[in-house]
């Protein structure tokens, strides 16, 4: 009888089911707070973001896509540099550290705000789910 042995690739189970998940490499536990924010956290966390930066440049500067792009950059830049989490990081549960779980700093955040907004860096990930953005900036984003 054929099993899924056989059948290897996609059929074979997540990677979890294995002992990998991400995270492994970085030294980080495979669920619960310290481990890898999830897609699904990290784009409710880009949502919540991006409408809180809508309603500012709408309400300050006209609602233009660069006046809502530069309010989503000195958000994160402030936010995520000084304490480690934007607004929403924070309501999604997610935080931005270091490597060695320092706090991101802002020389850090800089780094990592510009490739995000270039958006691109932001949808190539590694195994561990680090974005570019957060590789060039030696950052990841864990579960608080």
């Amino acid at each position: 009888m054929i099993d899924r042995k056989d059948l290897g690739s996609w059929l074979g189970g997540t990677p979890s089911s294995e002992g990998d998940y991400p995270g492994r490499r970085l030294g980080k536990p495979a669920a619960g707070p310290g481990s890898i924010g999830r897609p699904g956290r990290r784009v409710l966390a880009l949502c919540i973001d991006w409408a809180a930066c809508y309603a500012i440049a709408a309400a300050f500067f006209g609602a233009s896509q660069l006046a809502i792009l530069a309010v989503f950059a000195v958000e994160q830049i402030l936010l995520v540099g000084l304490a480690g989490y934007g607004l929403g990081h924070r309501i999604a549960g997610l935080r931005v550290e270091r490597l060695d779980g320092r706090r991101a700093g802002l020389l850090a955040a800089v780094i990592r705000t510009v490739l995000l907004c270039l958006v691109i860096p932001a949808v190539i990930f590694d195994p561990d789910q680090r974005g570019l953005h957060d590789k060039a900036a030696g950052t990841v984003v864990v579960r608080l």
